[in-house]
């Protein structure tokens, strides 16, 4: 082989050695990919019920220690202050939340009947997974079936209990299984939901919900999921646990957990559900999504062949925080704070701050600048199964807001003296105070362990956008905004529009873009809608306060509009100077491609594509002008049921009629929609106005029932925000009292329903009494008539017993499955009933 040979070859291996070690790295890079924290949902005792409700909290000193409330007459009754007792709670605080019995039932399409018997935990987890997604800006539509995983940490599901009689079986229904356990609390959030990745429930007692925690970013960098949900819930309910733990002396008698402290005598129990939004931070930051921290990495172990399967093992608990730091990528110098475990107990505490001591101590004690300890517990009480997620929102916290909390009151006395403090490098702080500014980073550590020996760690680190990210441009802080809001009922899009309107009262200008971008694109669209177009956060403000300012639907959407025609005529000049403006105020129209508005001899097909973009394809419209008008800003009534009320128009008045005549384009959009044909102007005397009137247009459409795209209408660089009102839920009391309230509760296959039979088998008798025996079956009181059998909440059981109470008294031409058709019960009940008749019908005649 001559040298020309050699060399070609050594080049070819050479190559390909660069090759596979770029594959190695990007594989390693894969393996530990930082996954970013885009959303929390939360419910923490007493009454936190949001991330800014939670840092007021961790700001401030009090306790959310409270007594037994009286819902929970199990827990009172195994109550003794001795400690020791057989059978008896030494123990009668905790921190309760104030409030679990309510949920929005009808939000989530449940009927009374499953509400009253779900765990008020998964209930709970509904309402936080849906806070949690609209923080991050991930619009949650059940159709398009979200790659979202679902990872759900619990310990017991006591609220069954409540529905126990051995005495009775016949009571006994599926929601009996389906309501309370630990699987179906996941899996019931991703069906409700639509979501389509892996669903799991995680059970490793205290240390339940960091598991998820963990299970979820490996979800996420193995791309097993584009989004995922890591929660926790913890309620306490019945007697027995409380009652064994007493027993162990595991309890604190004050019910306080007294983290590192001289007086920790035991933990003290609380209540709460927590719900984070993950991603992968490349693609949070692809899609403009709120970092609020980066998780860098986490790790999982167990203790082994420790002294006792309940008892903490501090070589295993190194060895977690270890692997978690070598997944992080992480020093053990750059950590500046952990929040520990830390239950206060006499032997858990001297355990687990010899093993950070273990890993953290020396590099700490080289650098000079102490590593700060503390622990929620101590405040919050031991959430158990929800204990280590209530632990990262507060780091998350942490970290976004450069603040450390008191970890312990002045007036709580002298630490725990079986650590040796002075030793030691670390502080629990007794004061808030900023994070130290000679640490290069914010990073923090996250432990915690499960009593059943299963130890979880995870590192987090402040997030620091791109180089590459700029200010917004002064183009963004004033241009016309579309603000669009939706509802399922009147009331909560009310309350949602007046939340909307005190918060733009006191923005910035500059915010306007997002804060508009996040309710466009990163929420649902229900059936009652609103939408106004202003520029600045006064402007719009004033818009939501005043009804003559809103385009608007009072009453829910139905049909979306059809015959959706746009006519375009005039120079091309003209045109291609409103379809340039147009561009130039949204970029993304052009979806990567250049300017549309090059192609003059086609300006109509230009401009049906960018409405195509913005999900409202149209077709020419070749006919006359339609009658039905508004200009810039005014919206007519369209149709009986709905209204649209004037807003303030622009001084058109006395200007000519856009006319391709005296050189102006003429370009209208048309649609009908209840009964009415509705036209709206997309350009005016002047090009500039173009943008405005799109807005304007859209919200009409919008309100009428349509749902455009609107994601296209961010301005450059816009991004979604996690700090706006979440949707207002609507809650009704749903509780099984003690002793068993059995009001409106037959068996669950029995046939004893209390609804009188027809007078007559005409169909119209017969389609009121089947409302009825509907209306008994899901325990609802007024049925819409205009929803489906889905929608007010119907399911594969509750569709059977409604068809076998029926068929006590007449033959049914239909099956179970059909009731889950999509049609309105009107529709359905109606074909119901006709069919009643018609055998009924002819098996008279056959008689006769």
């Amino acid at each position: 082989m001559d040298t020309a040979a050699v060399r070609a070859l050594m080049e070819d291996q050479l190559r390909l050695s660069r090759r596979l070690r770029a594959r190695v790295a990007e594989l390693e890079d894969a393996a530990h990919a930082p996954v970013a924290v885009v959303g929390m949902g939360l419910r923490l005792p007493p009454a936190i019920n949001s991330p800014e409700a939670y840092w007021e909290f961790l700001r401030g000193t009090d306790s959310a220690l409270s007594g037994i409330p009286a819902d929970r007459p199990g827990l009172r009754a195994v109550h003794d202050p001795s400690p020791g007792r057989l059978g008896r709670s030494y123990v009668d605080r905790a921190a309760f939340l104030t409030s679990i019995a309510d949920f929005d039932a009808g939000f989530f399409g449940i009927s009374r009947r499953e509400a009253r018997l779900l765990d008020p935990q998964q209930r709970m987890l509904l309402e936080t997974s849906w806070e949690a997604l609209e923080r991050a800006g991930i619009a949650v539509r059940r159709a398009d079936r979200l790659d979202v995983g679902i990872y759900l940490g619990m310990m017991t599901s006591e609220y069954s209990e409540r529905n126990e009689d051995r005495s009775d079986t016949s009571r006994i229904d599926p929601y009996y299984i389906t309501g309370g356990g630990l699987s179906f609390g996941a899996g019931r959030v991703s069906h409700l939901l639509g979501f389509s990745g892996p669903v799991m429930g995680v059970e490793t007692a205290c240390s339940s919900s960091m598991t998820t925690l963990h299970l979820a970013v490996q979800g996420l960098r193995r791309r097993e999921c584009r989004y995922a949900l890591a929660a926790g819930a913890n309620l306490l309910l019945s007697g027995s646990l409380m009652v064994s733990l007493c027993q162990t002396r595991a309890l604190a008698p004050d019910g306080r957990s007294k983290s590192f402290l001289a007086t920790a005598d035991g933990y003290g129990r609380g209540e709460g559900v927590g719900v984070v939004a993950l991603m992968r931070l490349d693609a949070a930051e692809r899609e403009g999504r709120p970092v609020l921290a980066v998780i860098r990495g986490t790790a999982v172990n167990h203790d082994g062949a420790a002294s006792g399967l309940t008892a903490p093992n501090g070589p295993a608990q190194q060895e977690v925080i270890r692997a978690a730091l070598a997944d992080a990528r992480i020093s053990p110098a750059d950590i500046g704070y952990v929040e520990a475990h830390g239950t206060g107990t006499v032997l858990g505490d001297p355990i687990e701050i010899g093993a950070l001591d273990g890993v953290l101590g020396a590099a700490v004690r080289r650098r000079g600048t102490p590593l700060s300890i503390g622990s929620v517990k101590s405040r919050l009480g031991h959430l158990e199964g929800a204990s280590g997620i209530a632990s990262v929102m507060k780091t998350v916290l942490m970290l976004e807001h450069g603040v450390i909390p008191a970890a312990a009151d002045p007036a709580d006395g002298d630490l725990n003296p079986h650590i040796d403090w002075e030793r030691l490098a670390f502080d629990v702080p007794r004061h808030h105070a900023p994070w130290p500014a000679e640490l290069p980073r914010r990073v923090a550590g996250v432990n915690s362990f499960g009593m059943s020996g299963t130890n979880v760690h995870a590192v987090l680190e402040t997030y620091e956008p791109p180089a590459t990210a700029t200010a917004p441009a002064p183009a963004r802080l004033r241009r016309p905004e579309l603000l669009v809001l939706s509802a399922k009922d009147p009331s909560a899009l009310d309350h949602l529009a007046d939340r909307i309107g005190a918060l733009l009262r006191t923005a910035d200008d500059a915010r306007i873009a997002d804060v508009c971008h996040t309710l466009r694109a990163g929420r649902a669209p229900f059936p009652y809608r609103l939408a106004v177009v202003a520029t600045g956060a006064r402007e719009l403000a004033e818009a939501l306060a005043d009804r003559r300012a809103q385009i608007l639907s009072t009453a829910a959407a139905g049909e979306p509009p059809r015959r959706i025609t746009l006519r375009a005529e005039g120079p091309p000049d003209a045109l291609a100077a409103v379809i340039a403006e147009l561009t130039a105020a949204h970029p993304l129209l052009r979806d990567g491609q250049a300017p549309p508005a090059a192609s003059p001899g086609h300006p109509a097909e230009t401009l049906r594509a960018l409405l195509t973009r913005l999900g409202v394809p149209t077709s020419p419209s070749d006919g006359p002008r339609p009658e039905t008008t508004g200009g810039p800003g005014r919206q007519t009534a369209d149709g009986p049921g709905r209204q649209t009320a004037d807003r303030p128009a622009q001084d058109t008045e006395d200007q000519p009629a856009p006319d391709a005549a005296h050189g102006v384009a003429r370009i209208e959009l048309s649609w009908e929609a209840h009964g009415r044909r509705t036209t709206l102007p997309l350009a005016g005397p002047r090009p500039q106005d173009a943008p405005e009137l799109l807005a304007t247009a859209l919200a009409a459409l919008f309100t009428a029932g349509a749902d455009p795209r609107l994601a296209p209408l961010a301005a450059p660089g816009a991004h979604f925000v996690a700090d706006l009102p979440t949707y207002p839920f609507r809650p009704t009391r749903y509780w099984i009292d003690e002793p068993r309230d059995t009001a409106r509760t037959g068996p669950a296959t029995g046939t004893a329903t209390g609804v009188p039979l027809p007078d007559s088998l005409a169909p119209e008798p017969l389609t009121r009494h089947l409302f009825d025996v509907l209306g008994d079956v899901l325990q609802a009181d007024d049925l819409d008539p205009g929803l489906s059998f889905l929608d007010v909440g119907g399911d594969s059981f509750l569709s059977t017993l409604f068809i076998t109470r029926v068929e006590e008294h007449f033959e049914v031409g239909m099956t179970a499955g059909e009731l889950s058709l999509d049609l309105p019960l009107r529709d359905l009940l109606g074909k119901l009933a006709e069919s009643i008749a018609a055998t009924a019908e002819a098996g008279q005649e056959v008689g006769a």
